[in-house]
């Protein structure tokens, strides 16, 4: 398979070099880019066209969630894996909400960050685990003020479906799971996507986290 293209953008060059050394370590990452500032970023991700973008916060230039906005307006294929050292739940709903599919502190293990690449990567959505828990306590308290999935958005088959697909399962994995084909999957996504009017893996998530749908141990 084709190694996982990765742009590293971060204004500190010795932690750029450090990124560079861990991530080329592994077979099935290369590093195509690298950024030291805002602008620069959106430049290198146009001319690199990268799978993921793991992008710092706080650059010179424009603000951060600005150019994770931008990048995916300029490449809505680019996952973006924001790498911060905020461990703050308010950074991390704002991440989400600009369309980013990961969030890692930068205080996280070296395998825990080459984990999240590769979750992202595949459209899955990456939490640094320290910072899971307060969404949890969110979802449960929302859920004691009775905050409820709305029962006429979804058949109780495609919430299933849209659970699985937000907890990072692939099609044939939740066909398997659910017994069914993975045609008859395909046609739940796009038809979860098409009343939801949500088309990409990271706003189901958001929107199975908002409703409560989801279930973390």
């Amino acid at each position: 398979m084709d190694p996982i293209r990765v742009v590293v953008a971060d204004d500190h060059a010795v932690l750029r070099a450090g990124l560079r050394l861990l991530l080329e370590s592994q077979p099935d990452l290369q590093v195509v880019g690298e950024a030291g500032e805002g602008w620069e970023t959106l430049h290198v991700v146009e001319q690199c066209k990268p799978d993921v973008v793991l992008l710092d916060l706080s650059m010179p230039g424009p603000g951060g969630l600005e150019v994770l906005r931008e990048i995916k307006r300029r490449a809505p294929g680019t996952k973006v894996l924001v790498l911060t050292m905020h461990e703050d739940e308010g950074y991390l709903r704002n991440v989400l909400r600009a369309g980013g599919s990961g969030y890692v502190v930068k205080k996280a293990a070296d395998a825990e960050l080459l984990s999240a690449i590769r979750a992202v990567s595949r459209g899955g959505v990456y939490i640094d685990p320290s910072l899971t828990r307060g969404l949890v306590e969110e979802i449960f308290e929302e859920e004691g003020q009775g905050r409820r999935p709305d029962e006429n958005v979804l058949s109780e088959r495609e919430r299933e479906v849209l659970v699985l697909l937000a907890l990072g399962h692939t099609n044939q994995e939740i066909a398997n799971k659910l017994c069914l084909s993975v045609k008859t999957v395909e046609t739940y996504r796009a038809r979860i996507q098409e009343k939801l009017q949500l088309h990409s893996r990271a706003a189901l998530v958001r929107y199975a986290l908002e409703k409560g749908l989801l279930r973390i141990p």
